[in-house]
């Protein structure tokens, strides 16, 4: 029985197929049968290009522990680029505000 279930996210980014790299528009996740995995259900994770032919795709089939791992995985990382880029931007602010103030002392 085919569950339904697909939730379709735009995705930016490259992806590999057998032959080659090419840039992503979507990813799409679902839950249904395996189509490779000998498994029943599984969790599905397709990154496609929708302007290029079917082969430019790169799939994934998990069982639900292992997408539970891998969503935990993602969070933790999600959470520790976030905090590195909140401390990028804020060095790069600093410094805009350093070559200000040195600019305006320059001109005085």
């Amino acid at each position: 029985m085919c569950t339904s279930i697909v939730e379709i996210a735009p995705a930016e980014g490259m992806a590999k197929s057998a032959d080659d790299w090419f840039t992503l528009t979507d990813a799409v996740v679902a839950y249904d049968h395996a189509r490779h995995a000998l498994l029943g259900d599984v969790i599905t994770l397709d990154f496609i290009n929708t302007d290029l032919p079917p082969g430019a795709r790169a799939a994934v089939e998990l069982t639900l522990e292992s997408a539970k791992a891998l969503q935990a995985a993602l969070a933790k990382a999600i959470a520790a680029a976030e905090i590195e880029e909140a401390e990028r931007l804020a060095g790069i602010e600093q410094a805009r505000r350093a070559a200000q103030a040195s600019a305006t002392r320059a001109a005085a």
